[in-house]
């Protein structure tokens, strides 16, 4: 059992806290224009829209999945300066059974600019990167095989 300072009267003894078990994991990013990143993912990633959500008559979000992965994507109102940098620090990876080589094929085909070709990494899988239009990093790996 851990031990806790008491109120001045010794350790009291407590259970063990239960580790966070986690069932779904889903990002939100604020982007610039949502038209335009909806058409990214969709078109060149092959996401699923899952929802349009609309406040007032105006579009203001949409949800995305590719399989268990989810991803919000809401409209930047501008509120906190139109050209602030979005994504330093920070990358999503997906790992997929797909070929990393088909999905790069399919992101060139669309014009898609990567900050790292599809390579064979040491411990046995295919990695990419690569930026969505708002500079967001995106990883993908996939086993080699």
């Amino acid at each position: 059992m851990d031990t806790e300072a008491g109120s001045g009267t010794g350790a009291v003894e407590r259970a063990p806290a239960e580790p966070f078990v986690a069932t779904s994991l889903g990002a939100s990013f604020t982007v610039s224009d949502l038209a335009a990143s909806v058409a990214w993912y969709h078109d060149v990633l092959g996401f699923t829209v899952e929802r349009r959500h609309e406040r007032g008559g105006s579009l203001r979000a949409v949800s995305l999945s590719a399989g268990p992965a989810r991803l919000l994507l809401t409209q930047d109102d501008g509120a906190h300066g139109a050209d602030r940098e979005k994504g330093q620090g920070f990358s999503l990876q997906f790992t997929t059974d797909q070929s990393i080589d088909d999905i790069a094929a399919r992101i060139r085909a669309h014009g898609g600019k990567f900050d790292d070709e599809p390579t064979d990494m040491p411990w046995g899988v295919r990695v990419m990167r690569l930026r969505d239009p708002d500079g967001f990093k995106l990883v993908f790996s996939s086993e080699k095989k």
